[in-house]
């Protein structure tokens, strides 16, 4: 399988398919995305990118909470860790969408409210959106 990934110019990338993510509801507003790949640029390995292998021009910055200071835990639900085939914490990885916020002056902000989980084991993941936390926290990138 091969895909270009329009945002760095790149054309017919070679992708294993055995190294995609299945997000069976896909992301909220892009539900009909249901496969992406995991990559980082050379050298930067703080902002990783969830890549639609569907629809080539959909792709998301993702970090770890870490990465930004903060200190973040969820609760998943049974039905929550079925979805994604969840069986040990060792194999979850909780990331967060990151986006520039214009209303804010193009300040980087961070989607708290629906973190991304990936099952690293099965390579499954989810979108959880959560109803108690503030919906973004913004940081100064350094």
């Amino acid at each position: 399988m091969k895909i270009d990934i329009e945002r760095f110019g790149l054309k017919n990338v070679p992708i294993d398919p055995d190294t995609l993510f299945t997000f069976a509801k896909g992301i909220v507003g892009f539900e009909n995305c249901k496969r992406f790949k995991l990559f980082h640029e050379e050298g930067k390995a703080t902002v990783f990118w969830l890549q639609s292998v569907d629809d080539t021009a959909v792709m998301f910055p993702i970090v770890a909470p870490e990465a930004l200071d903060i200190e973040y835990q969820i609760e998943l639900s049974d039905a929550d860790c079925a979805l994604i085939g969840l069986q040990s914490v060792e194999d979850v990885a909780v990331v967060l969408i990151v986006y520039r916020d214009e209303a804010e002056s193009g300040k980087i902000a961070a989607n708290t409210r629906s973190p991304v989980i990936l099952n690293l084991k099965s390579r499954k993941g989810m979108q959880k959106v959560l109803q108690d936390v503030h919906p973004s926290l913004l940081y100064r990138a350094r």
